[in-house]
């Protein structure tokens, strides 16, 4: 732990958006900040999947990857018009340049980025993820990695998602935060609402 990892007198008046790959535990991490931040945790494909009636790996299959993003894209943009949260998005969600802007004017966006070897043993623990469906995982993710990284390191903060313990991700992302936003105080304030 460092020296300023007490989050308890950190006030974060924007959502914290976590972006990156399947199994960087955007989710897990996400869960355990907000409690750190005392703000909710809201996941975003669990609102997707609320909104629509039905899993995402069905709004996949039945509807396409497009389709599945745009609907991706209204959801996200609602979650940030309300008020201060932390945000677990999908992977693909920071691609989409319309969700990317919202973030950056809405929002504190944080990158988990871990290495291929991690994320491949993490995602081999779940069977639910539908860009993983067909073909070889390790293959998918470097191909995903090559395309994707690029984008995601247009996010405020970068951490390592490393094998530690959670509490220890979660301590790391939060210290990243309080740095960020000593350095950008007035990226850290709430934008006034729309008129």
């Amino acid at each position: 732990m460092t020296a300023h990892s007490e989050t308890s007198r950190l006030r974060v008046d924007r959502t914290v958006v976590l972006v990156g790959l399947m199994g960087v535990g955007k989710s897990a991490v996400g869960r355990r900040l907000a409690r750190r931040l005392d703000l909710p945790f809201i996941d975003a494909d669990a609102e997707i999947e609320a909104a629509a009636g039905n899993s995402i790996e069905e709004l996949f299959r039945q509807h396409g990857e497009a389709e599945f993003r745009a609907g991706e894209r209204r959801v996200i943009a609602r979650l940030l018009e309300g008020e201060p949260h932390v945000l677990a998005t999908g992977g693909g969600a920071f691609m989409d340049p319309e969700t990317r802007s919202l973030v950056r004017a809405r929002g504190i966006s944080i990158w988990l980025n871990a290495d291929l070897d991690t994320l491949v043993e993490r995602v081999s623990r779940r069977n639910n993820r539908p860009l993983l469906k067909n073909g070889d995982a390790r293959q998918t993710l470097s191909d995903l990695m090559a395309i994707r990284n690029p984008v995601y390191a247009e996010a405020d903060i970068t951490v390592a998602s490393v094998d530690r313990p959670l509490g220890e991700m979660t301590v790391r992302v939060a210290d990243a935060l309080q740095d960020w936003i000593a350095a950008h105080p007035e990226r850290a304030l709430r934008p006034a609402p729309k008129r």
